[in-house]
């Protein structure tokens, strides 16, 4: 797309929204309830694009793309109007006779940047938020996905106005058109390196942004854990979609006391989820192409396989993968992995697992795996992540009561939920004064009314 294209687009989006059209929540949530419409008529084509890309399997794609997307927008369905209400707040004593209010308001012409591992899940996700806070949308998925771009571009064109909601198909050249425009409000998706240049052009045009990134999701399992839950839990956070999700459990720290048993349990534990050969499996998926194949295969020099470790290019398959014998000195601990390679490093003590956790940038998510609540405690007080959870993993991510985004060089910001509508939402403090008297002490001349001010601070202070 030509760059004077792209910008008739973004301008022609910006007189729809000045219209008011998108404003009334009536109109929110219509449109709400065809984006629910649009997914349920086209299941089956949005499972197929997801196989074809990643090939994920039917179970994990409605699981982590589909299903939970209904329960999304029919949370905001519900609530849009009551979001949407002007909130009377208190108003202090020194404004009597007045009143406060605090209004949302749309930004008004949002940009939404998708990734490739969830690349429906993580368009609908925020596009929810943007559409029930008003906004008109500019969508672009991620090119490494193509047949998901294609299907989810033709399903947006079909069902929306293109002065509403549209998706721009293409790769690193329309995404470096798209930052150079001035949108009101970003929403990106991906890996910290590309994340710097989105806040790059955001700040060139002051434009407000979420950066939604990753990064090393420590797994931690105490000596007290209990095993035979930890081992299946972690397994299905890791290998879930090929350990391609931006909160999956990143490396594994595990209590020396247990570790022999910990790989033990682990082993059988992906023996009876993918069989003898994973990659035989309907249930594993794909690497999503050479590129990262090639990443991932150049990481596993490191330390000493103990499960898996097989590849097929030709397949871009890479097997469920530990790996022992770790340190964080070693390239696989020095980037997100972003694969179905799990290293295993130990610890004898909590405080040496949170040192290391300390290390390293601050992740997206860590896991706790212990029974003893004061040491959850030391974990969730001395580290500091975008989320996660207690003795699971991943799961986090699917609570619409749970606010989800990352801290630091995982990124900024935070949605689902009403977190979303929040996100998309200018909150405009708005404070209405009554003509029933005024306050001369205001004014000038101010002669001696200081003394008098101190003495009224003093009082409601």
């Amino acid at each position: 797309m030509a760059s004077t294209d792209l910008s008739q687009t973004v301008a022609d989006m910006r007189r729809y929204y000045n219209s008011g059209e998108t404003r009334p929540v009536s109109f929110r949530i219509e449109q709400l309830r065809k984006l629910k419409s649009m997914i349920r008529s086209h299941e089956d084509e949005i499972i197929q694009a997801l196989h074809n890309d990643l090939k994920k399997p039917p179970f994990e794609s409605y699981a982590s793309e589909i299903g939970i997307m209904y329960v999304e927008i029919e949370h905001a369905i519900r609530h849009v109007k009551s979001w949407s209400r002007p909130k009377r707040v208190a108003t202090p004593i020194i404004h009597f006779l007045s009143s406060s209010r605090i209004y949302q308001e749309p930004y008004g012409v949002v940009l939404i940047i998708g990734p490739w591992n969830y690349p429906f899940n993580l368009l609908i996700a925020p596009l929810v938020g943007a559409m029930a806070a008003g906004n008109c949308v500019v969508i672009k998925p991620s090119e490494l996905a193509s047949d998901m771009s294609k299907t989810f571009s033709g399903l947006i064109s079909k069902y929306f106005h293109p002065d509403y909601i549209c998706a721009l198909e293409g790769g690193a050249e329309i995404s470096q058109q798209l930052l150079a425009e001035k949108f009101d409000y970003m929403f990106y998706t991906g890996s910290t390196v590309v994340g710097r240049v989105v806040m790059e052009a955001a700040a060139r045009s002051l434009t407000p942004v979420t950066l939604e990134l990753g990064g090393k999701s420590p797994c931690i399992v105490d000596e007290d854990a209990s095993l035979d839950y930890a081992v299946k839990r972690i397994a299905w956070g890791k290998f879930f979609n090929a350990g391609q999700t931006c909160i999956a459990p990143d490396y594994c720290l595990v209590h020396s006391a247990i570790k022999d048993v910990f790989l033990e349990k682990m082993k059988k534990t992906i023996q009876d989820f993918y069989g003898d050969d994973p990659m035989q499996s309907l249930d594993y998926a794909r690497i999503v192409n050479e590129r990262h194949f090639q990443r991932l295969t150049r990481l596993l020099g490191d330390g000493n396989i103990i499960v898996g470790g097989k590849m097929d290019s030709a397949n871009l398959y890479i097997a469920p993968t530990l790996i022992d014998r770790v340190s964080l000195q070693d390239s696989i601990m020095q980037e997100e992995i972003f694969g179905p390679l799990l290293p295993i490093m130990t610890f004898d003590r909590l405080d040496q697992a949170i040192d290391m956790v300390n290390r390293l940038p601050r992740p997206l998510a860590l896991y706790y795996f212990s029974n003893n609540a004061s040491n959850q405690q030391d974990i969730l007080t001395k580290t500091s992540f975008g989320g996660g959870c207690i003795n699971d993993t991943i799961s986090h991510i699917g609570s619409l009561t749970l606010p989800f985004g990352g801290i630091g060089d995982s990124g900024i910001g935070a949605y689902h939920g009403r977190m979303s509508f929040g996100t998309f939402s200018h909150s405009k403090g708005i404070l209405t004064r009554s003509n029933l008297i005024d306050m001369p002490l205001r004014y000038p001349p101010y002669g001696n009314k200081v003394n008098l001010l101190k003495r009224l601070f003093r009082v409601i202070g």
